[in-house]
């Protein structure tokens, strides 16, 4: 760490923001395989609270590569870094009094960990998209299962690189058991 720079505190805080928006400032975080239905859960949950007047905003994994992580690959270091930056974006969108929707593999449980401790683990929900290596491998949208079979594709987590399943999530969606309608109900119960 620099000696040479501090945080500035400003005048209005979390509490006052969350007061402003008739909300709590939260960190919805969903990890699972690719192809598990993270963003396609997200992007739901997204409209039902914009229904609900609620202010939100989606951070998804592809999207952020595009620009933020456009530097970072995918090894194992790079991917931590990834869900390091992402972690830091989604507790400050959380401590402006956002409900955010945090869509990302995170292979790691230390990543997700640290992403728990930037936002303060009273504002972060970590939600488990659970589906096996093979469901996701049929659904493949992106085909992408296909390719890391045939080694086009390094370090795809679930084939040639690890998912460490998580230990104590706030919240397991089994989407090989449960509808779109029936997991978004179970994710806003969270909000």
């Amino acid at each position: 760490m620099v000696d040479n720079i501090k945080w500035h505190l400003g005048e209005i805080d979390k509490a006052a923001r969350e007061e402003l928006l008739g909300q709590q400032g939260m960190v919805l975080w969903f990890t699972g395989l690719s192809g598990s239905g993270k963003s396609t859960i997200a992007v739901e949950v997204e409209k039902k609270l914009y229904r609900r007047a609620k202010a939100s905003y989606r951070l998804d994994g592809d999207n952020l590569r595009f620009g933020l992580n456009k530097d970072l690959g995918f090894t194992a270091e790079d991917r931590e870094e990834n869900i390091r930056r992402i972690g830091e974006v989604a507790a400050l969108f959380a401590d402006a009094g956002l409900i955010t929707l945090a869509s990302f593999i995170s292979p790691y449980r230390a990543g997700r960990e640290a992403a728990r401790q930037a936002a303060g683990a009273e504002n972060f929900k970590e939600i488990y998209v659970k589906a096996s290596v093979e469901a996701c491998a049929e659904r493949d949208p992106k085909g992408l299962y296909e390719k890391a079979k045939k080694g086009e594709i390094e370090n795809f987590t679930g084939i040639s690189a690890p998912y460490e399943e998580p230990e104590n999530p706030d919240l397991v969606v089994d989407t090989e058991k449960l509808s779109l309608e029936e997991s978004v109900k179970l994710v806003l119960g969270l909000v």
